[in-house]
């Protein structure tokens, strides 16, 4: 195995002109910015803002596990330092003049809304609510609203309704509507200040091109088909009447927004003049349509019909196309089946899982080293080399990954994670092995119900953090899915994705493209690295799966029964039978 090339050749019918882009991604933690070379996908510069209000960016409640929220402020700061800082590192390597940037992409987490005034300023800037963690941006993985998603979903299934089909007739906490009706019963001032409630990631392209207007706002389709109920089968949001019965506030918001919304790679303005001017910018500079961070993420991998593209990290996400000709716009217990939510032209297919890198996160934070920083990374490192003497099978363990609750295919947040099989000589790296094959075995149940639902998957291409770094990780991935698994080139692949997305906003005539696929062709690709599945150890998977999947059922899926007296006893057959071998 060995590694690509970081720059990709220019493609035939890539533009002749020399041009760049630059892709911004808002993450759980932090932002960054990425210019990119818009013949090749040449990465030019970069630069990294950490979020400094609460805990790395996030600001939680001891009385409320499930609260997860951030100061938009945070993000204000960040868009003011980021591309500046990435312009200087450009104009001092790479000679970069800045008259050849060309466009502006944007990548935020998701479903992350911020309650706004009726100028579209983030309530946190009014000094009554710089302290209220119910007017900060309600973070993706903020759960308080399980109760009102349950609602949502109760009030759409019985009487029939069709907004929830594409999302297999059931909604999320984590998502956009639940978070709003959630506010509304829970802080009656926020509510009632709040005059529409904005994505973050139509939150920071409407900062940048200054049509902030709560009305003015153009609203991207990943996000809001995604999170928002948002489908032109039934033309567009479900209307105010079905919110109100929620909650005039929310009646409210559902009057602020459009009939319409904005593909990827959309142009939707260009940069204001104050930035252009504070940034040192030169040209028009065209601002693309924003993405949520794991779409961009599938985009900067070069997603194509038949390859699922797996963003892991903190949490997962999953991706992949379908024709528009297919006839599936329905996958039970699928997060979403959406037209025109990933690259247009297709329906895209999300799915993934609600932790994974913060269940190993945890687990050494928790039970193996108290310290942060460089003693944390040590601790990973040593338990990954550790985990690594073992075969599949030969820990005697098998684990449930809902540590955060499961959102494929379950979407339950109430449910917990589980270990089988401790004993007294159970050890740490035993137990951290077990955890990312709890995830491994989360990420099957998931391709098998997209594969048993018609989508083609014939390649699997992973991104983020985990997948960069982590060898061992991706090889029990290979082995549980027993399917080769591919690493995109870009270790920035939601930054790249906004970056692709913003060549295409600018067109071809300005030096960008016209055509999605074009784009993407030229700017992305993967490594020369694969790992491939090992017969010997995917058999083995195949067994431990079966138990995984029984106590996945058992205490995920609601009037199921086993008895699961064996389950055990079996573990200690694999075990024995591993260690002989």
């Amino acid at each position: 195995m060995g590694e690509g090339d970081a720059s990709g050749p220019v493609k035939n019918g890539a533009p002749p002109m020399e041009s760049y882009t630059i892709g911004l991604d808002f993450g759980t933690n932090s932002a960054r910015a990425l210019l990119v070379e818009v013949q090749t996908g040449r990465e030019i510069a970069t630069s990294v803002h950490p979020y400094t209000r609460g805990t790395e960016g996030v600001f939680s409640d001891p009385s409320d596990g499930y609260l997860a929220r951030q100061d938009p402020r945070d993000y204000i700061d960040a868009l003011g330092r980021l591309v500046p800082a990435l312009l200087a590192e450009a104009r001092r390597h790479a000679g970069v003049n800045p008259g050849q940037i060309i466009g502006i992409g944007v990548d935020t987490t998701a479903s992350t809304p911020i309650p706004v005034d009726g100028n579209g300023i983030a309530l946190t800037l009014d000094g009554r609510f710089s302290e209220n963690k119910n007017a900060y941006a309600w973070l993706w993985k903020d759960h308080t609203a399980y109760r009102e998603a349950e609602e949502f979903a109760d009030a759409v299934r019985d009487p029939g309704l069709p907004y929830l089909h594409a999302y297999g007739d059931i909604y999320s906490s984590e998502w956009f509507w639940a978070k709003i009706c959630r506010c509304a019963r829970v802080d009656r001032e926020v509510a009632t200040a709040a005059a529409s409630w904005v994505e973050q990631s139509d939150f920071i392209p409407a900062l940048l091109t200054g049509n902030v207007h709560p009305t003015a706002i153009k609203r991207n389709a990943s996000a809001a088909g995604f999170k928002g109920m948002y489908n032109p089968s039934f033309g567009g949001f479900p209307p105010e009447e079905f919110f109100k019965a929620f909650g005039e506030s929310l009646g409210r918001v559902r009057s602020t927004l459009p009939g319409h919304v904005y593909v990827p790679g959309e142009k939707i303005g260009t940069l204001r003049k104050e930035m252009k001017g504070a940034w040192g910018l030169t040209g028009e500079v065209a601002v693309a349509s924003g993405m949520i961070d794991a779409h961009a993420g599938a985009v900067g991998s070069g997603i194509r019909p038949g390859r699922l593209v797996k963003m892991i990290g903190t949490s997962t996400c999953d991706l992949a196309l379908l024709s528009g000709d297919a006839g599936i716009d329905f996958i039970p217990g699928i997060s979403g089946v959406v037209v025109d939510g990933v690259i247009p032209g297709y329906f895209g297919v999300e799915s993934g899982q609600a932790a994974v890198g913060d269940i190993l996160n945890w687990f050494v934070d928790t039970v193996v080293c108290a310290g942060g920083g460089d003693a944390k990374d040590r601790a990973h490192a040593r338990l990954t080399e550790r985990a690594g003497r073992f075969r599949a099978g030969a820990t005697g363990l098998v684990a449930l990954d809902w540590n955060n609750g499961n959102r494929n295919v379950l979407m339950d947040p109430r449910l917990t994670g589980l270990v089988v099989g401790q004993t007294l000589q159970t050890g740490p790296e035993e137990l951290y092995r077990a955890l990312i094959e709890a995830t491994g075995f989360g990420a099957r149940v998931i391709t098998e119900r997209l594969r048993e639902h018609g989508v083609a998957i014939s390649e699997i291409v992973c991104c983020g953090g985990i997948a960069e770094k982590n060898r061992l990780f991706m090889q029990i991935y290979a082995d549980i899915l027993n399917c080769p698994i591919s690493i995109t080139r870009t270790a920035q692949a939601a930054a790249l994705g906004s970056a692709v997305c913003a060549a295409v906003a600018a067109g071809e005539d300005a030096g960008g493209y016209d055509d999605f696929a074009l784009a993407g062709q030229s700017m992305t690709g993967i490594r020369e690295t694969v790992y491939l599945p090992r017969a010997d150890e995917a058999k083995i998977y195949d067994r431990l799966y079966g138990l995984y999947l029984r106590l996945h059922n058992v205490f995920g899926i609601r009037a199921q029964s086993d008895n699961l007296h064996d389950v055990m006893k079996e573990l200690i057959e694999i075990r024995e039978e591993t260690r002989k071998s």
